[in-house]
């Protein structure tokens, strides 16, 4: 029986996300001592310097914090759009019985947190925060997965597929619950243009330049319509074609050593040519979005300052949500898919090891943070972030050894 590549493919983007976590978690300790050192001032006043775009009549002028939310963050959620698209149609997601246990997974982990929430915040405008605790940081959750040794690769894969539905999760609850009003204008033409990208899809086009050209305008008038601009990433992503541009034709097997090299750089020209649009995309997405828009991110948004910081039931309840309602979640619902025979554990993987890994997936940083920008403003805000950074930690410590302590002793 032929072998997959595929699990290979996923090693290299583990390896990538778990390097660009700890990246990320150094950018983050860098805005917090910075919002809290006597060079606060500069640090808070960079995130408001206006930058701007003017062609003749056209201007769209930002804080510079909004471009890196709503502009560079667009990127991340292309990304999300394109491994949630991969996982489906060729990767762990398209397996019933894995998809199982990861969609139950995610979807206790991002119900069980909300609840939890809302239990301590039950009215507004606290209560807007309810889908804060329920995003996973895959970058961070993995860095911290790395640092166990002797992980088997399909606990690794079920956190990974665990965290890509919960950003599917987290992206519609964006898109239902944290937009405002809506312009019919720009809506129905950034629906033109995704239709656009669609059509080009159904045309066989496999080049990657027309769809990224359709994504600037479509970015634009999603950002118009009342929508979160960065839900046009996603969107597009879905428009990218997964099928291969060439069938893959492999090098012969050299007859004389010294044909050897000749061969593998015809062979490595296949390989690059039978890839799809979409593992093309994604694999030059990947470091830019790793090491520099997600750390780019989080030093923008993580910085908050303590000073006269009073905490209340915002970040208790976000607390709450990720140490309590995520491992419970996660735990929970996956042994109910397990008994009904809706998933199936991964190979040398026991029930402790998927406890553990629901304390990983209580590492809400990213998602959790821009989530926490949307709800609230303000001291609601502070608190939020505070919340997200402090559980966050306890529960990246928690995960990483309880997960250690589960593969130290027989699987359950």
């Amino acid at each position: 029986m032929r072998r997959r590549p595929y699990p290979r493919v996923l090693q290299q983007f583990l390896e990538s996300e778990a390097k660009g976590g700890f990246l990320l978690f150094f950018a983050a300790l860098l805005a917090f001592f910075l919002a809290n050192s006597p060079l606060v001032g500069a640090y808070f006043s960079l995130r408001e310097v206006p930058v701007g775009l003017k062609v003749g009549a056209f201007a769209l002028e930002k804080p510079l914090l909004l471009w890196v939310n709503d502009l560079l963050m667009a990127l991340f959620f292309l990304l999300v759009g394109l491994e949630l698209k991969r996982e489906m149609l060729a990767g762990e997601l398209k397996e019933p019985r894995r998809a199982g246990l990861a969609v139950a997974a995610a979807l206790g982990g991002m119900a069980f947190p909300a609840l939890f929430y809302l239990l301590l915040n039950p009215s507004p405008p606290e209560s807007r925060g309810w889908g804060v605790p329920m995003a996973t940081d895959i970058a961070f959750a993995l860095g911290v997965l790395a640092l166990v040794p002797r992980v088997p690769l399909g606990l690794k894969l079920f956190l990974t597929a665990l965290a890509i539905v919960d950003d599917l999760g987290a992206v519609l609850v964006i898109a239902l619950f944290y937009t405002g009003g809506l312009d019919g204008l720009p809506l129905a033409l950034a629906g033109l243009t995704l239709g656009l990208a669609f059509l080009l899809n159904r045309l066989g086009v496999r080049w990657l330049w027309p769809y990224l050209l359709l994504g600037l305008p479509l970015w634009y008038f999603v950002l118009k319509s009342g929508l979160h601009a960065t839900l046009a990433g996603v969107l597009l992503a879905l428009a990218i074609p997964l099928r291969r541009a060439h069938p893959f034709q492999g090098a012969t097997e050299a007859e004389e050593p010294e044909a050897l090299e000749g061969e593998l750089e015809a062979l490595e020209e296949a390989v690059e040519e039978a890839q799809s649009p979409l593992h093309r995309l994604e694999h030059t997405l990947h470091p830019w979005v790793a090491y520099g828009v997600l750390p780019i991110f989080a030093f923008f948004n993580a910085g908050v300052a303590l000073g006269g910081l009073q905490m209340g039931s915002v970040s208790l309840g976000i607390a709450l949500g990720l140490l309590l309602g995520k491992p419970l979640g996660v735990f929970l619902l996956s042994w109910l898919a397990l008994r009904l025979g809706l998933g199936v554990l991964p190979e040398g993987v026991g029930l402790r090891g998927l406890f553990g890994v629901g304390f990983l997936a209580g590492i809400g940083f990213t998602m959790a943070l821009f989530i926490a920008g949307l709800a609230f403003s303000g001291e609601m805000l502070d608190q939020a972030k505070v919340g997200v950074l402090g559980a966050s930690l306890v529960a990246g410590a928690l995960g990483f050894f309880l997960v250690r302590t589960a593969l130290d002793r027989p699987t359950a």
